[in-house]
């Protein structure tokens, strides 16, 4: 038997616009899952089942005067929630945080502009930690995210909830956003395709300064093409950013579609964090993944050495002061969390030369790293150095130790935030536990095609859609 939860957002919406499903129909349907299901995910921070059910009345007015259906918007009907670090107008949002608890949105984010425009259904917000800082979703707003394939385990973060949410069958696909990992660490451990798409890519406006141009918005889903669909309403530069992606020619829906030809790839799992350690699960994954690709008849080589670990302390100079960028009122600062008090405390300390330093230095090594690594076509590597943890691994821990558990869990990730490369999230290996295992594969800059034509050939050679968590089928 297919449930409305199975075919994804492509299916949705083109049965949506057939008339063969009713928006409204499709947004009760995730509705009642998300009441009965979410207090053992922790996904959402916030519903919005009133505002639903308006957004698909008015999708299933749209579609029934349409005359010709083909013109309608790509995601009229099919509902997508927005990260509880996306404003939205008239919306609750915490920011993961007490201090922000009671506020509301006073405008859209530019990405939940283009998201409505498309035609999509607010669901409510998904859970994030405090201002998208840990790499787990664990704060003092909401019930922990947990990953649907074991609930005493995280769901990562910060784009935690969005993962939980998709995983669990609560929502087609959803908005997350990346700093350090913070789409690929969610989907890596809930079994998804996640897209950290190039730096300037997808506008961080109106709000959201994006000075140091290491935090993306981008799609998490189930599937490769699910995800292209929603990068293409997202991708879409405003006034005033700072960063400008290279362009692409054609969709990427259609290069989902398009065969990826014989690329050169690298790989490595050496992690550029002093004393991680690459579990066997994660290596067994990035194996099988090289030896998929070489199947596949790609060239796949070891990558060279680009970075090293002079420029993990640089990189969180910068998340420190980034730490102290979320306003908040000193009066209201006892209801920070330990970790959160702590980096904005290191950001406080940082001086503006010694800012100016830390990024002059990070520039300098990606002066050096760009010509070794435009060398190839996609670069692979371990998307975490371990399974799924359980709750409280990371915060129940002082913030120091915490911090450095947090190092040695996503060793690999935050080196693409800090270039500016595309990074996907491809979803191949489960283990003997049943606990999906991520790899990670990096593009030059701008090529966000490559990467998603290429995940996409992977997806038919091992399809993964057919595992579902256990949660799935109630």
């Amino acid at each position: 038997m297919t449930h409305t939860h199975d075919l994804g957002a492509m299916r949705l919406a083109a049965a949506i616009r057939a008339r063969e499903l009713s928006p409204v129909e499709v947004t009760e349907h995730y509705l009642d899952r998300i009441e009965r299901l979410d207090s053992r995910l922790g996904a959402f921070v916030t519903s919005t089942p009133e505002r639903a059910r308006e957004e698909a009345r008015r999708a299933e007015k749209r579609i029934l005067e349409a005359p010709d259906p083909a013109g309608l918007p790509p995601l009229l009907g099919v509902p997508v929630p927005i990260k509880d670090l996306n404003m939205v107008d008239g919306v609750r949002m915490t920011l993961g945080s007490r201090a922000y608890d009671g506020f509301t949105g006073f405008t859209d984010d530019s990405v939940v502009t283009l998201l409505k425009e498309a035609g999509s259904v607010l669901l409510g917000k998904t859970s994030t930690p405090e201002f998208g800082l840990p790499c787990y979703t664990e704060s003092a707003v909401a019930p922990p995210a947990r990953t649907p394939w074991d609930t005493s385990r995280s769901a990562g973060g910060s784009s935690g909830g969005a993962a939980a949410a998709v995983a669990g069958g609560l929502a087609p696909v959803a908005q997350g956003s990346d700093g350090g990992g913070s789409i690929r660490i969610p989907s890596s451990v809930c079994g998804l395709f996640g897209i950290k798409p190039t730096r300037g890519r997808i506008s961080q406006g109106p709000i959201v300064p994006d000075l140091f141009g290491l935090s993306t918005n981008g799609p998490i889903a189930r599937s490769v093409r699910d995800a292209a669909l929603l990068l293409d309403v997202m991708a879409r530069p405003m006034p005033g950013d700072l960063y400008m992606a290279p362009p692409t020619e054609g969709t990427y829906l259609e290069a989902a579609d398009r065969p990826p030809g014989r690329l050169r790839i690298a790989r490595s799992r050496e992690p550029v964090v002093p004393g991680a350690e690459v579990h066997p699960d994660c290596v067994a994954a990035y194996e099988e993944a090289s030896a998929l690709l070489e199947e596949l008849g790609h060239e796949v080589v070891e990558l060279p050495p680009v970075m090293d670990a002079a420029l993990v302390p640089i990189f969180e100079t910068l998340w420190g002061v980034m730490a102290t960028l979320t306003p908040v009122d000193p009066s209201q600062e006892e209801l920070l969390q330990p970790l959160t008090r702590w980096l904005r405390a290191k950001g406080d300390a940082t001086s503006g030369p010694e800012l100016l330093r830390a990024h002059a230095m990070l520039q300098s090594a990606l002066r050096s790293a760009f010509p070794v690594m435009n060398e190839f076509d996609a670069i692979l590597h371990p998307t975490l150095a371990q399974p799924p943890v359980p709750i409280g691994y990371f915060h129940d821990q002082e913030p120091a130790e915490n911090f450095e558990r947090q190092k040695h869990f996503t060793p690999f990730c935050a080196v693409y935030n800090v270039s500016g490369q595309p990074a996907v999230n491809v979803p191949l290996y489960w283990n003997a536990d049943g606990l999906p295992i991520g790899v990670m594969l990096a593009g030059r800059l701008g090529g966000e095609a490559t990467l998603i034509s290429l995940s996409a050939q992977l997806e038919e050679a091992r399809p993964w859609i057919d595992r579902k968590p256990p949660i799935w089928d109630e």
